[in-house]
């Protein structure tokens, strides 16, 4: 796609928590709308809401953003925005999923319930004045091992729907006030939640997450770089007191450079420096370097997923939904 604005493209992230009584067929006319504007990335829609990421044209972006608003279900909702130089997806995928982000605390309703917001701003001042306070990641390994904030405390997870298991490590922050955090907030909507139920009384999230917090307070001592779900991999995050936390996965020495192995059975995420990266073709390891079916490298370290016969209109008829959407307007 041509781009008509400066070379600016935007890619956002966003989540709402609002039920949609009909998830697969709202999946189609969001998708329709999506292709549409010319959009890429990942949605998720789920009975309890919507969750996605997706790049564009600045233009086409902002008129995606005007029109999910207008609807309202989703009137509340909030986009972190960031300009970029191009499309950071290569496809569009709309799925339609039993929950809006794999957990396993589907009976749990944020509406209903879930941790008071800690504005970016506020937290900024908490870390600085040093209040007694606890800061909890709810991420993956690979995540926070790349990048958070200083003194957080961490868990050994590879998936959010561990998190539950780890309650009784966490049984030692009883009393105090906890704030959870994690990459655009809709992990922390549960995770607060959670604690709230098991008997955690003070218990508060960062509203919006890590790249809100960059957006709005600088992204001050937060340390490392911030995973995030697209090409990119990594995003540099703070611009008042950086630092790398993170080391090359192969020989050891500071590199916040996030890499898939090129190996597609093995796929890890990773730091790896460049000449490591270089050296080992993109492969965390000599195993994953001569295995017959490592990829190509192109210096990057991202992946996009095979999509044999890809068809963005695959699932439904557009020719049909058009149709439907005139009869509707005319009824």
């Amino acid at each position: 796609m041509e781009n008509t604005t400066n070379n600016q493209y935007k890619v956002i992230l966003y989540y709402c928590y609002s039920e949609i009584e009909k998830p697969d067929e709202f999946r189609d006319q969001h998708h329709l709308l999506c292709l549409d504007l010319n959009l890429r990335g990942r949605i998720i829609i789920a009975s309890e809401g919507l969750n996605g990421t997706v790049s564009g044209s600045a233009k086409e972006v902002d008129e995606y953003m005007k029109t999910v608003k207008s609807d309202p279900r989703f009137a509340d909702i909030e986009f972190k925005e960031e300009l970029v130089p191009d499309h950071t997806f290569k496809k569009l995928h709309v799925r339609v999923k039993d929950e809006i982000v794999h957990s396993s605390l589907k009976e749990i309703d944020p509406t209903k319930k879930t941790g008071a917001y800690v504005e970016p701003d506020q937290l900024r001042e908490m870390i600085k004045n040093q209040d007694d306070f606890v800061i909890l990641d709810v991420r993956s390994n690979y995540e926070h091992k790349l990048g958070k904030f200083k003194n957080a405390v961490t868990l050994d997870i590879d998936n959010f729907r561990d998190f539950p298991d780890k309650i009784n490590e966490l049984e030692q922050y009883k009393g105090k006030k906890i704030v959870t955090y994690c990459t655009g907030g809709i992990k922390c909507e549960k995770a607060s939640a959670y604690l709230l139920e098991q008997g955690f009384d003070n218990v508060h999230q960062l509203h919006g997450g890590i790249i809100k917090y960059g957006l709005e307070a600088e992204g001050e001592d937060f340390e490392g770089k911030c995973y995030v779900f697209d090409s990119r991999l990594a995003v540099d995050v703070n611009k008042v007191n950086p630092k790398v936390v993170s080391k090359c996965y192969v020989c050891d020495e500071p590199s916040d450079r996030m890499v898939n192995c090129a190996n597609p059975t093995c796929n890890i995420h990773v730091p790896i420096c460049e000449a490591c990266g270089e050296e080992m073709e993109g492969a965390c390891s000599v195993e994953c370097k001569e295995h017959p079916e490592k990829r190509p490298y192109d210096g990057t370290g991202y992946y996009q997923k095979e999509s044999n016969g890809y068809n963005p209109y695959k699932g439904f008829q557009r020719r049909n939904l058009l149709k439907e959407k005139k009869n509707q307007a005319t009824t």
